[in-house]
This record gives C-alpha cells, structure tokens and sequence, in this order.
C-alpha cells in the first residue's frame, strides 16, 4: 500500500521509524525490537538508512519483512555519499523487495568531501531518478525551525518547494517540541504553495543523555515547560521515561485535535515506548 493513501485515511493514523542493525553482531537483538513494534500493528513504518549506506542491505531486508508481516514498509534512501549507479542498484533492491514507499534523503555530507565530484548534492536529484526509475510513493525530509544549512527561512522554503515539485508525495518533519512551531511552519509553507500533505514527527525522549545528543544534532529549541521537566525527573530514568512518553503524548493529542491526520513517531527501536504510546491514544485512533 502507498503512504500517500495511508495518511489521507478519514480517522488519524500513527506511525513508528525504527533503524536497523549497525552491525551483524546487532541484527538479532534489532530485529526483535522492530518486530515487537510490528505487532502493534502501525499505519506504516519507516526503516532508517545508514549514513554513506552502510546498513542499505539491512534496510531492505527489514523492509521486506514488515511487508511479508502485513505492514508498510517504507524505506529511507539516502544519496549524497552514493553514485547515480549505486542509487540505481538500490532502488532495484527495494522494487524487488516488493516496496512501494521510499523515503528520499540528501543525507550528511561527509567531512571534506569535493563538492564538485558527487553525482548528487540535494534530495530534489535524488526524487528526480526515484521518479524516472518507477511507480514509488516519494516522501521527501522538512525543517519546521528550518535546515541547518539554510541560511533563511526563505531559503529553506524554497528548496522544500523544488522537492514537492520534482515530485515528492507528502513530507515528514524533523522532530519539533512545540507543537506552535508545527503550526507556524504549516502556514510558512501554505504560503508558499507547498499543499502535500505533512506528517509531523515527534520523539520521546526517554533519557537526558539522547535529549542533549539529539538537540546537539539538529539544533532543536525547547520550551521552558520541557526543560523543567527534564530538570525535575533526569536523576530518576524510570520517571523521567515516563514524562517523556506523556509529553509526547500530549503533542500527538494536540496535532489530532487540531485537525492532523497523520502522526510519525520515531519510536529508536523502542517497543515498550511505541506500546505506551499507543495505549494511551486507544480510543483516538479508533
């Protein structure tokens, strides 16, 4: 089934990403985590791809597994540190696996890497091959407090732009903790003739130490009410998990409420996490 389809549902849906094993030694322990998070039955799930495309091989084959297993899959493809032959190669992998739906990512530039000698330099290129190469679902990356590489807003916006019109189906967001910087964001990109659908993406953060990699990484702001909680409960884990989850909670909660349909939660391979979170929507997702 195509995502597109999945997120235009009339009732909300919730999603989970989950990643594969870095290494061989990883993928038992990886794999029973992704397949506990099968069981509760998700819209869709998206698996992550390793930077310069080191766990590809893993990608597709945890995303052939969650088809197999009644889910749909969708897979992240990442292009900056790959050649347009090994993108080729790729997206063959994923038609064969039998994957409708891909995820298509610039990725991070590798230090001291010669502009000049990529094949690819941005998704928009990427989505432009994806598109030539076959009947894909096309979900393209968005910034709601803007990509770090973005000098403006307007920048940023217009580069979003390029990628709906190489022909991206819908977006997905980087993880945002205020859901009125969601909101302002929307309005942003309504402005600027940007109309596919947008699933916002929210984590929770479970522990202190993830917190500060993750806003050390993308440069996430955080409102007052999170850093007291954070303050509070970061020398008690166990407390600490559990106002994560109901944070995150709330933030889904709220997006229903006001009127999105579509909720992805990256869930870091975390099926206790992804179970508490959806129980406490039962009767929302209904």
């Amino acid at each position: 089934m195509k995502i597109i389809d999945v997120i235009k549902s009339e009732k909300p849906t919730l999603s989970f990403e989950v990643f594969p094993p870095k290494t061989e030694s990883a993928v038992s322990s990886v794999e029973d985590a992704v397949f506990e998070i099968a069981k509760l039955n998700p819209s869709y799930m998206s698996v992550t791809y390793g930077a310069g495309g080191g766990t590809s091989a893993y990608t597709v084959s945890i995303a052939r597994e969650l088809k197999e297993r009644g889910i749909t899959p969708l897979a992240h493809l990442s292009c900056v540190s790959s050649t347009k032959q090994r993108v080729r190669e790729e997206l063959k992998a994923i038609k064969e696996a039998g994957v409708e739906n891909i995820l298509a990512l610039r990725g991070d530039i590798p230090a001291g890497a010669e502009h000049s000698l990529r094949d690819y330099h941005y998704a928009t290129e990427l989505i432009e091959d994806i598109k030539t190469y076959g009947d894909f679902c096309i979900g393209g990356a968005c910034y709601p407090e803007g990509h770090p590489d973005s000098a403006t807003w307007m920048d940023d916006l217009n580069y979003l732009k390029a990628k709906v019109d190489a022909g991206c189906d819908y977006l997905t967001t980087q993880m945002f903790f205020d859901n009125e910087i969601f909101y302002n964001f929307m309005y942003r990109a309504r402005q600027k003739g940007i109309f596919v659908p947008v699933v916002p993406g929210i984590m929770p953060v479970t522990n202190a130490k993830s917190l500060k990699r993750t806003v050390a990484l993308s440069g996430n702001s955080l409102p007052q009410r999170f850093y007291r909680i954070m303050d509070r409960f970061c020398d008690k884990p166990e407390a600490l998990k559990q106002a994560g989850i109901a944070y995150a909670t709330e933030q889904i909660i709220d997006l229903f409420a006001n009127g999105v349909q579509a909720v992805h939660v990256y869930s870091m391979n975390k099926p206790e996490v992804a179970k508490k979170i959806k129980e406490n929507l039962s009767e929302i997702l209904c």
